[in-house]
Order: C-alpha cells, then sequence, then structure tokens
C-alpha cells in the first residue's frame, strides 16, 4: 500500500458539523463544562476526529452498520476477552481492542450524544497523540484492522468470524494450448482491490479480471510442465468462494512514471445498487440468490492523492436511524392531490400572519407532536424570522397567554413545561423511545414486547421511513445528515469519488426483532454502562441548562424612589434602591412573585413591571400580568431590570407607563445675568454681562411643548426655541464660531404637539425666553429664528507668531509674540492676518514670504491653515481663541489642504502638505503629489487612513473628485506602491507558522513567492516575531479573495497555495489564522462565518497560520495565552503552553489565577503571575487590585485585564511561579538581561549617530529550484499481545 499516504491537505471544505435540530441547543458556553450535545434528527451518532482520523471513523461506521459484524463481536463476553479494569494487572490477557471496539459500537448505538470518542480505541491500537493528526489509506487501515482482530481473537469462539463474513477465494488457471493440461492456484482475499484507470465501470473491471483471459504468445510463451516445453497458453481468474459480504478497493491512486509523480483518477466510474455475480465465478450453478448482492456502503475520498478527507455513505439495514428527506427538499413540491389531502390533515398550511397557523405548524413537524415552552420562541423565530414580540404581541398579548386562551388548540404537558396539540397529546405510541429512553428499559435483554406490538400495531409503522430504500445516511465524522440513493451517483467521479465498495448477500435478511432496535444483541454490562453514560450525561445537560436559564434581576423597589420629572428617581443617593436576585428564567412570573415575597423583600399587593433606566431616570413600561408565563416567553432576560410596586402608585403620584410616555431629558438654557450656574461660553463674562445657563430637566416624551412651558413656570407669551442647525454652509452647528448662535422658535401650532412628535432627544436643549429678553443687545429675533450673540468685551481674536515646532518641542529660539485682534463673526480671516501683520510690526520681516493663519490643537499640532476668503462665522473660528501665523498658503474656498505621505502611515511632522482643487480627481491628485516628493512611473495608489491611523483602504474610484469621495480639509493620504487591487477584493499575504516540537515540519522548506505577484516591500518581507511553540514563519505566498467572503472562505483558499501542500489540516477548524500588526502577531481572528469586512481585514493586511493539533473555535471575549511555569530556583521556565481564558464573565485577575490553577492543579492563592513584555524584555507582575482600593471608595468594579495597564490580548505570554515551591519572586531571566543589554547597547548606537542594530527578523531565504523534501512516509500499524 502507500504507507502515510496523505500527509499534504488538499482544498477541503468540510460542511460546519451540528444537526438540524431546535436552535435553542446552540448555546455555547465557554470554559469545558458544557455537555456533550444529544443526536440530531437522524437519531445516529457520529465519531469526532482526532485531527486526521476521518479514515479510521469511516471504516468503523461501517463496520457498525455491518449487523452481522457487530452481532459476531458482542457475543464474545468477559469469560473470553477478559475485563478492561485488568489489564494493568501482570500476567492478565486482556483482549484490550475487542473490549474497546465493543464499548465504542455500544456508545455509538445507546449513548444519546451528537458524537463519540475514539480516543480509547486508538489508546489500544498503541498510537500516539501525534497519530491522531496523520491521515493514511482506509484500504490499509481495512487491512490491518482485521489482521488485528485476528490475532486479538486466538484462543476465542470468535477467532474465525472475520474469515467467515469476508474471506473469498480466486482460482487462477494456465490451460496450455496444446495439450489442455490445466495449472491452477488458489488465493485468498478479504477484500477485491479493483482497477480504475482505462475502466468506465465496476462491472467492466470485473470482467477484464474474471472473464478476459490472457494470452501467452510469441515471445511472452509458458512452460507446460506436462508437456515440457514452451507452448501457447491461456490464463484466466475466477471467483470460487464468495463470501457473504464483498469488498471492493478502488485503485484510484496511480503513478506517473513519465513525470515520477502521483496522480489521482478523477474521471467517471460507475457501480451498481445490485450487482450479480455469477459471470465471474467458477460454480455457476447454485441458485441466484448465492451470487446477488446489494451496495450498503461507500467510503469516498474527497481531495487529491497527498491529502484529502473522508466520509462515508451507508444504508441503515436495521433501520436504526430516523431517515428524512434532506434538507433542501423539506419544502414539498407539486405531489399528488391523495399526498397533498394527507399532509393537510398531519400538518397544517402555514399562515405567517396567524400565530395560530404558526405554532399549530411547529408542534406538528416535531417528532413527538409535543415543543417544550421555553423552546416556543426561538423555534417560531426559527420558522418565520421574527420574534413574537415583534409580530403577535401587540395584538395577542404574551405567547403563554395566548396558549392558554386556546385550549381547544392546545394543551400544557409535563407540569406546564411541554405543549402539545390537543388533538395529539405526547404518548409512547406517538413519540418514539430516543436512545437514552431505550437504555433505560427496566428489561434490556426483552427490548421488544410482542403483547405491546398487538396493543399498538401502528408503533413500528410509524417508526417506517417515508419512502422504501431510503435509509441512506452520510456520516461525516461527528456530522450524519440523511441522503437519496441517488445522491451516491454524485460519487462516480470527480475530486470527491467513491474509494471503498461495500456489499452484502441479498440472500442475508434481518431479523424482525432487530429492526429499529439499537440493543439487539448487545451485552447487559454494556446495556448498563450505556444507562449510567445516559444518567450522568442526562445530569449534566439539566445542571448545564439550569446554569444557562440563571439570569440576574435588578429590583428596584418603589418605597426608595419618587417621580420627577416623568421619571423615577432615587430618593436619596446614599440608599441603594436596586437589589440583586439571580432566578430561573424558565420559572413562572408567579413564582418570580412568591420568591419576593419569600425573601421579605415586598408585603401587600405588588405588580411586576418591566423597566429601564433612562438618562431622565427609570421608566417602566409594561406589568407582568400573567402569573404562569415563563420569565423568558415574558421577555425577561439578564441583568433586566423589575420595578416592584403597588400597581396603582408611587408615593401619591400616578406613574405614566409604556414606550409613548419614555421620559425625555433635555437642557433647558435660559439667559443669566451673571448668577452662578453653569454658563455657556465658558465663563468668558468678564463684567458680568449677560449669557446662558443651562438646567437638565426630565419630561414625559408624551408631554405638550405647552405642557413643558408650564413645568417649567414661564407666562405663556414666553419663547420655547431649539438651536437652529441651517446656515449659509449648510453644514455648519450652531454656536461654531463668530461669537453668535442661532435658535428656530417654535411656532404657537406646536405647543399642542409632544416632545416624541417634535422628535426632541436626550440632550437637546430648549431656550426659554420672556419677551423682555428681546430688548438686550445680546438676543435678537428675525422672523422664527433667534440669534445670541456673544458680548462685545468677548468679540476678539488672539494672533500668534513665532517659531512652531509639530508636536510642541523644547528649546524655542525665539521669542514668540502675540496679540489680540478686535473681530466679529463678518469679519474677513483676510483682514484679520493683516490687522496682526501690522500691529506685530512683521511687514519687513515677512516681505515676499506667504503666510497663513492656523489653529493648534492641545498636542501642539499645528491644524489646516483656515480658508481667508470666508469671515469668522463661516470658516467656523471661534472668538477668543488662537490662531498662529505660520509660513505657507492659505487654501481658497473652492481648495482642500491635505498631508500625504509615501509607502507608510506618517508620524507626527513627517508627512507632506499640498493645496489641491476640491474638483480634482484622484488621479490627478495622486500625480501631483508624486510630482512634490520627485517620483515617477504608473504603479503607485492611493490610500486613506483608518480610525487608528494606521493604512487603510485604497481608493478604487480614481475617476472620482475629491469632494465626491467625501474627503476633507486636512486629512492624510498615503501614496503607496503598487497596481490598484480589484473593487472589493483584497490581497492578502500569508506566512506559515510552524510547531517547533514538530521537527520534520519545520524542516520543511516552505519558501514560496508567486511569480505573478509584484514584490512586496523589504519591510514587508521581514518575518514576523512569533512566540510560544510556534517556529520562525515562513512566507507561504498571497491571496487574493473578496471581503464579502467569510474567514472560513479565506482558511479554504489558503489551504490551495502550494506552500501549504505538506500541512496535514483535516479541516479549516484546525487552522488559526492571526492578523499581523508590523511584524508582531496581533489577534486570532475569529467568527467563521464573519465576513473580510467585518473582521476590518484591508488589502496588504499579513495574516499568519498555524496548524491546530485540535479543533478550535474561539469565543468573542476568549484570549489565547502562553503560560510558562517558572523552574523552582532556576531562571527559567519549562516550555510554554497554550491556554485558552473565558474573560466573557470576568476578566479580572482573579479570574485568570482561578483558570490557570485549574489548568495546572494547583491553588490560587499560591500563584504569582506576570505579563512578558517582549518589546523591553521585562515582566510586569499581575498584582490582585483588590488590596490596592482605597478606604474611600469601598465599593469598586472589578478591574480588567484586557484594558489599562496590561492590555491582555491574544498570544501574550504569562508567566507563573508557584510561591509554595519557589520562593523566588523575580521573573527575570537570563535571555531577558542579554535583550535588556542589546537595547542598551542600540540606544547608545543611535546617541552616538552609529547605525541602529540590526533587526531582530532575518529575510526570507530566496526560492531555490529544489523540489520541497515531503516528510518521511511512516507505515501504519496497529500493537497487538500476544494471546496463542
Amino acid at each position: 500500500m502507500f504507507g502515510n499516504l496523505f500527509e499534504e491537505e488538499e482544498e477541503e471544505e468540510e460542511e460546519e458539523e451540528g444537526f438540524s435540530s431546535a436552535s435553542s441547543k446552540v448555546r455555547v458556553a465557554k470554559g469545558g463544562d458544557e455537555p456533550p450535545p444529544p443526536r440530531g434528527r437522524s437519531n445516529l451518532c457520529g465519531l469526532k476526529n482526532q485531527g486526521g482520523t476521518c479514515y479510521l471513523n469511516s471504516l468503523l461506521q461501517t463496520l457498525l452498520f455491518t449487523p452481522e459484524f457487530r452481532e459476531a463481536l458482542f457475543s464474545l463476553g468477559a469469560a473470553e476477552l477478559g475485563c478492561l479494569e485488568h489489564k494493568e494487572n501482570p500476567g492478565a490477557k486482556v483482549r484490550v481492542i475487542p473490549l474497546e471496539l465493543q464499548k465504542l459500537f455500544a456508545s455509538l448505538l445507546l449513548v444519546d450524544e451528537q458524537s463519540a470518542s475514539t480516543a480509547n480505541l486508538t489508546s489500544s491500537f498503541g498510537w500516539n497523540s501525534s497519530e491522531g493528526t496523520n491521515q493514511h489509506d482506509v484500504q490499509e487501515l481495512n487491512r490491518i484492522l482485521f489482521s488485528a482482530l485476528d490475532h486479538s481473537l486466538v484462543g476465542t469462539t470468535g477467532s474465525t468470524f472475520i474469515h467467515q463474513l469476508y474471506h473469498g477465494t480466486i482460482v487462477n488457471s494456465i490451460v496450455c494450448k496444446d495439450c489442455g493440461n490445466v495449472s491452477q492456484r488458489q488465493e485468498d482475499f478479504l477484500d477485491l482491490t479493483v482497477c480504475v484507470c482505462g475502466v468506465s465501470s465496476l462491472e467492466e473491471a470485473l470482467w477484464n479480471m474474471f472473464v478476459e483471459e490472457e494470452l501467452f504468445q510469441g515471445n511472452n510463451l509458458y512452460r507446460c510442465a506436462q508437456c515440457d516445453r514452451l507452448v501457447t497458453a491461456a490464463k484466466s481468474a475466477k471467483l470460487k468462494k464468495l463470501p457473504p459480504f464483498m469488498t471492493m478497493s478502488l485503485l484510484r491512486f496511480s503513478f506517473d512514471f513519465a513525470k515520477c509523480e502521483r496522480y489521482k483518477e478523477t474521471g467517471r466510474y460507475s457501480f451498481p445498487l445490485s450487482i450479480n455475480l455469477q459471470p465471474f465465478c467458477e460454480e455457476t450453478d447454485a441458485e441466484d440468490s448465492d451470487y446477488s448482492y446489494e451496495l450498503f456502503s461507500v467510503i469516498i475520498h474527497k481531495g487529491g492523492c497527498y491529502g484529502g478527507h473522508y466520509h462515508v455513505y451507508i444504508r441503515d439495514v436495521d433501520q436504526l436511524g430516523k431517515w428524512e428527506p434532506p434538507e433542501e427538499e423539506r419544502k414539498p413540491k407539486t405531489q399528488k392531490k391523495s399526498r397533498d389531502e394527507v399532509e393537510q390533515m398531519c400538518e397544517p398550511k402555514l399562515q405567517e400572519d396567524d400565530p395560530l397557523s404558526v405554532i399549530t405548524a411547529i408542534i406538528a413537524q416535531e417528532p413527538s407532536k409535543s415543543v417544550l415552552t421555553d423552546q416556543l420562541g426561538q423555534k417560531l423565530m426559527d420558522k418565520i424570522g421574527s420574534s413574537w414580540s415583534k409580530k403577535f404581541r401587540k395584538h395577542y398579548g404574551p405567547i403563554g397567554k395566548f396558549l392558554q386562551s386556546h385550549n381547544d388548540a392546545f394543551m400544557l404537558v409535563s407540569n406546564g413545561t411541554r405543549v402539545a396539540l390537543k388533538a395529539n397529546p405526547p404518548s409512547s405510541t406517538t413519540e418514539p423511545p430516543g436512545p437514552a429512553k431505550q437504555a433505560a428499559n427496566p428489561d434490556p435483554l426483552t427490548p421488544s414486547d410482542p403483547a405491546a406490538d398487538e396493543q399498538h400495531p401502528d408503533l413500528h409503522q410509524k417508526s417506517e421511513p417515508e419512502q422504501t430504500g431510503s435509509h441512506w445516511f452520510d456520516l461525516n465524522d461527528s456530522m450524519v445528515t440523511s441522503i437519496r440513493e441517488s445522491d451516491i451517483e454524485k460519487q462516480f467521479q470527480g475530486k470527491e469519488s467513491a474509494y471503498m465498495l461495500f456489499y452484502r448477500k441479498t440472500r442475508l435478511q434481518r431479523p424482525s426483532e432487530a429492526l429499529h432496535n439499537p440493543q439487539y444483541r448487545i451485552p447487559l454490562n454494556l446495556i448498563q454502562m450505556a444507562q449510567e453514560q445516559n444518567i450522568q450525561m442526562q445530569k449534566m445537560r439539566e445542571e448545564f441548562e439550569a446554569t444557562n436559564n440563571t439570569v440576574e434581576l435588578r429590583l428596584h423597589l418603589a418605597p426608595s424612589y419618587g417621580l420627577e420629572g416623568g421619571a423615577l428617581q432615587p430618593l436619596s443617593k446614599e440608599i441603594v434602591g436596586s437589589t440583586t436576585l439571580s432566578f430561573d428564567r424558565r420559572k413562572t412570573v408567579g413564582d418570580l412573585r412568591l420568591t419576593i415575597y419569600q425573601q421579605e423583600l415586598w408585603e401587600g399587593d405588588m405588580a411586576l413591571s418591566l423597566a429601564k433606566s433612562l438618562p431622565a431616570g427609570l421608566h417602566l413600561y409594561n406589568t407582568l400580568t400573567d402569573d404562569s408565563v415563563s420569565l423568558y416567553s415574558a421577555g425577561v432576560c439578564t441583568n433586566s431590570d423589575l420595578f416592584v410596586w403597588n400597581g396603582r402608585e408611587v408615593r401619591g403620584a400616578t406613574l405614566l407607563i409604556g414606550d409613548e410616555w419614555e421620559p425625555v431629558l433635555l437642557n433647558v438654557v435660559r439667559p443669566s445675568l451673571g448668577e452662578d450656574g453653569d454658563q455657556e461660553g465658558g465663563g468668558c463674562f468678564e463684567n458680568g454681562g449677560p449669557g446662558l445657563k443651562r438646567e437638565a430637566r426630565g419630561f414625559a416624551g408624551a408631554a405638550t411643548l405647552g405642557e413643558v412651558r408650564k413645568a417649567l413656570g414661564e407666562p405663556e407669551e414666553s419663547l420655547l426655541c431649539q438651536k437652529h442647525t441651517g446656515g449659509p454652509r449648510g453644514e455648519q452647528g450652531p454656536e461654531e464660531g463668530g461669537g453668535a448662535s442661532g435658535w428656530r422658535v417654535f411656532p404657537p401650532d406646536d405647543m399642542q404637539r409632544t416632545l416624541k412628535e417634535l422628535s426632541l432627544k436626550d440632550g437637546d436643549a430648549l431656550l426659554v425666553l420672556e419677551p423682555q429678553s428681546l430688548d438686550s443687545s445680546s438676543f435678537a429675533r428675525n422672523g422664527d429664528v433667534v440669534t445670541v450673540t456673544t458680548p462685545s468685551d468677548c468679540r476678539w481674536l488672539q494672533v500668534e507668531f513665532g517659531p512652531h515646532v509639530d508636536g510642541g518641542g523644547d528649546g524655542e529660539k525665539e521669542e514668540r509674540w502675540k496679540i489680540k485682534v478686535p473681530a466679529s463673526g463678518n469679519m474677513l480671516l483676510c483682514e484679520v492676518k493683516q490687522r496682526a501683520i501690522e500691529e506685530l510690526q512683521l511687514q519687513e520681516k515677512i516681505s515676499g514670504a506667504q503666510y497663513c493663519l492656523r489653529h493648534v490643537d492641545c498636542t501642539g499640532k499645528l491644524l489646516p491653515p483656515v480658508c481667508e476668503e470666508l469671515s469668522v462665522r463661516d470658516a467656523g473660528v471661534r472668538l477668543m481663541t488662537t490662531l498662529t501665523l505660520c509660513p505657507g498658503n492659505a487654501p481658497k474656498a473652492s481648495q482642500l489642504f491635505l498631508h500625504f505621505s509615501v509607502g507608510t502611515a506618517p508620524s507626527a511632522g513627517t508627512e507632506t502638505d499640498i493645496i489641491v482643487e476640491k474638483t480634482s480627481t484622484v488621479k490627478e491628485c495622486l500625480k501631483t503629489m508624486l510630482d512634490v516628493v520627485g517620483l515617477e512611473g504608473t504603479c503607485w495608489h492611493l490610500r486613506r487612513l483608518d480610525w487608528c491611523e494606521e493604512v487603510g483602504e485604497p481608493i478604487v474610484d480614481e475617476d472620482a473628485s475629491l469632494s465626491e469621495l467625501k474627503i476633507n480639509n486636512g486629512e492624510t493620504l498615503v501614496v503607496t506602491k503598487g497596481q490598484l487591487p480589484p473593487m472589493g477584493f483584497l490581497k492578502l499575504s500569508v506566512w506559515l507558522c510552524l510547531d517547533r516540537r514538530n521537527n520534520s515540519e519545520v524542516s520543511m522548506d516552505l519558501n514560496h513567492t508567486d511569480d505573478g505577484h509584484t514584490q512586496v516591500e523589504a519591510a514587508d518581507e521581514s518575518p514576523p516575531l512569533c512566540a510560544g511553540n510556534m517556529a520562525e514563519p515562513r512566507r507561504a505566498g498571497q491571496v487574493e479573495i473578496s471581503d464579502e467572503a467569510n474567514l472560513e472562505d479565506l482558511k479554504a483558499q489558503v489551504l490551495t497555495l502550494p506552500a501549504l501542500q505538506d500541512v496535514c489540516v483535516p479541516t479549516t477548524a484546525f487552522m488559526r489564522v492571526w492578523q499581523l500588526e508590523g511584524r508582531r502577531l496581533a489577534r486570532i481572528l475569529r467568527g467563521g462565518q464573519l465576513t473580510l469586512k467585518k473582521l476590518k481585514l484591508s488589502s496588504g493586511t499579513g495574516l499568519c497560520v498555524q496548524r491546530l493539533l485540535k479543533e478550535e473555535d474561539l469565543g468573542p471575549k476568549d484570549v489565547m495565552l502562553n503560560v510558562k511555569m517558572g523552574v523552582p530556583g532556576e531562571r527559567c521556565f519549562y516550555p510554554p503552553e497554550e491556554l485558552v481564558w473565558d474573560a466573557s464573565r470576568d476578566s479580572s485577575p482573579r479570574s485568570l489565577r482561578t483558570c490557570l490553577a485549574a489548568h495546572f492543579c494547583l491553588s490560587p492563592d499560591s500563584l504569582l503571575l506576570a505579563k512578558h513584555q517582549p518589546d523591553r524584555h521585562t515582566w510586569e507582575e499581575i498584582s490582585n487590585w483588590s488590596q490596592q482600593v482605597s478606604k474611600k471608595k469601598k465599593k469598586r468594579k472589578a478591574e480588567s485585564l484586557l484594558g489599562p495597564p496590561f492590555h491582555l490580548k491574544d498570544g501574550d505570554t504569562v508567566g507563573i511561579k508557584n510561591l509554595l515551591i519557589d520562593n523566588k519572586r523575580e521573573f527575570l531571566t537570563v535571555e531577558d538581561e542579554q535583550g535588556q543589554q542589546r537595547l542598551r547597547e542600540q540606544v547608545e548606537q543611535h546617541r552616538k549617530g552609529g547605525q541602529a542594530a540590526g533587526s531582530e527578523g532575518v529575510e526570507p531565504q530566496k526560492k531555490t529550484g529544489l523540489s520541497k523534501p515531503r516528510k518521511p512516509e511512516v507505515a501504519l500499524s496497529i500493537n497487538v499481545g500476544v494471546f496463542r
């Protein structure tokens, strides 16, 4: 055979594992406590992939669904095989492989779990953990496994069962054409290897093998023993003995001697569902049934000759699973009228606007004709795409109340936890028992009761498949799905095609008691083992569900609140008005009410209302009136606010609840004559002139503007104004310059409109003016607009002149001159500049030079020049601010002032400035920039900076104008080398990091460059810096992919790179993708269905892929850390280990310490932690911050390690000291000291003006002409003890 055939993983897209069961089961609990999910709709169990054991899984499933094989295996008892408990005892002959195979088969048949593990079985083979990641040939495994079983069963009654089931005989004959002498030789086989190359079907291949004769003639003569000379002869072969089970191994893999390489035959190769082997047999006088076989298993290989994936199509002979049409066929097409009538009776027609029809259809589709009450809402959303609250609650009330009001159609069973149709209450006759229920049968050895069958003759009829002969399933590792017989024809050809065929004799009929009975012929001890596992898993699931359904509720008690400003406000800041209560959301509102009474939190009449904390205060939305509804159905979730009151009033005030009365917090602005208060303008009223003061007030959203004015105590002639957002420039907001702001007066008709109708929201300003205020010079009314003018004492601008260093440099050599220039909102900025130059007497000093006015931000950075053609107000310049007189031209009103840099994101002061027209195209702007810096060529394009000031997406539309692309004044662009990538496509650089512990992989030459791609810059060619167990990364190439593709698509495309052909990755879940920032691993990309756009990947981003030894599905708050335990008494650490820390609920140091303690089986209090800073070669100790809390702050929210100062992220290294055995608290190692010394030397060289020390990374090796070496092939083997 081919030995370790599958080392290189071809492109593979394995469907997401799971079942089409209720979506409520898809909740994921990170932390390792989640119980295994139950079986899916097929009621069959899959097998977990250990990394590369798909070939083993496919063969094991085939043997399991060979009833005669599993029954022969189960017939062997402990007296012959021994007990696994004694396998470590010296001298005990325990046949481990058959025992483990029995346990695995029993689990697959009886244990209610989605997939079983093969770890114990492969351990009995003598395989280590790395063997689970190596792929092998399934044909080779078939022979080796049968040989191992034969050797394991020596001396038992089962020593010949493999021979009885699979052994056949071929007789090879050579007939002398001269004397007629026949020379025969018999050959035994367990499987037939048939040719694929140059053959179109299985029948043709068998015809060539057993019917066609090979002539020995010419130069190829045969020496006849009877003639004793070379003669002409004919050679042929026939099947002499046919086994009950015929295994056909298809020779899909061949060797091309011209190219000296392997290849896979992907042409069409058909095979029948039933075949008669009589034409190929030596003896043909037996009955036809002795030669007739039917197909029951097809092992399929997907991929190429150096890698791929196996799965298997199996016909469920005993009909143990539940077959149903494939998912894409679930929606019935046009069928016969009689069938439609039957379906209408069993499954009512779905009308999405009728809740009665929808819920009836949901329950009717369930096998048990009932649904868990708490899962009904989720199933309804899956059915119609909308929740009950959004679609039906307004007209029909809560879902629980709806079910009770339609008690003629629905009934609550199982203590109210399930809802069923009145016509179909769940019973033992309508709900077929699952594996857990079957395993719990009090008499497991007599699973079928004839008396029960007579009483319920329809019991087995309801379990019959919908269509005769359709019990075919696709078993793809953990995933089991129904398929049709016609799907087998799809595996005749292509990269995904049939590889092994299993036929059984047609006359092998199964007894009736074996149908639908997974316990048939299983030993009692294995049934009891399955029962115990089912009970344990059921308990785990109940505990998990209880934990997952526990919600934290905040109860607000009415005596602690009062009504003020349309919302509930706490009476005192010292009194805590809320109480936290943990409660099971599956319980009812009545249970919650009883709990509140029992905890003595309330006395008397009680009303529970859903509340929400708003800026204006606490507001109530709806009251929970139905005590029989669960909290889940009532819309109560974790951190929900519930207000406990008597349902009538709070401290004598009537509450207005609901969305329409939702309060709004407004900033009420009034004229101020110098009183204390929050004055608008920042206290600029030097002489006590009139200004504005603000006051936050809350009002009910349904209150009218007239009611608001009355609540403020203002007379009816007072004016209410809203900030005026219009202006000469359209985009200029109020108070944005010129010392004046505009307010729109509400007309009298608006006094009868509510705040909601006027679109007033939280934080909006409301100006209140009495008529006499308009006599002031600060307020002027023009129509429906009131202008508030800044007092005259504040009408100035300060102009500064002197040397300026961007970023606020030290050591100014010249004095800075300042002057206050009188200004108004209508004054042109060119006049302001001219007056400043004249008053500073700078005419001679700046003669002939161009100067402009620029703002300076708080960090000392110069902002873009202001347009001097505009007035102070139109330019958005606020009075009483400072402008700096700087060299340079000021842009015109039709121009833009832009910064740009070449190659990388600019640092402070390194960018170049340019002034261009707003109507210029991107191509014209780019040409101007290239002319400024003296660059030539057309291989350049422009990119914008993203929100974190890094190089972002390219500007694709080069013919669009800058104004059309909304490029603003002062924006920074980056001139990037390279052709513009296609619109919507990303060009990503890919690096490959392998595990240091696998030396054979590290030794592979994985350098690869795509000749068709432009060479990237030298900075990008440096390999990224990896930590932990990853070796030095190697460049794998580049991929071009749409930004609408998801992460799974990206992984699949990365696997097609030639540099990854030697890396064994069974599925994309075994691959981790890092995003690079600079040369550092920055973050792990997670969320397989998220698009690259949502993951914020841009063209040019570097990625680093890492192969994993097990599947990984990180949550959004999971952090992958490299943890290193310190060697006691030494200044070094043990090798690092990867640890996934769930920080979703608690990201404090205590949570990390607890996680590490559980990982290393130590006490949390004995651990000392520190984070490694690789850039500085230092360690930052992670202390318990609860000891540092100030006494004044009695309560403080737990600090997060994800925030400052640690900012823990993926790939960070955390050191651990066990203080029980190591009294050295110092984390610094010898390597850290050497790194610090190198940093000091580099700093010294920079200070002296010398050359910087060389980069830590090395340049990637150039591609050589040598072919890349492959891993040495390792033969597949199974270790068996000696039992002779």
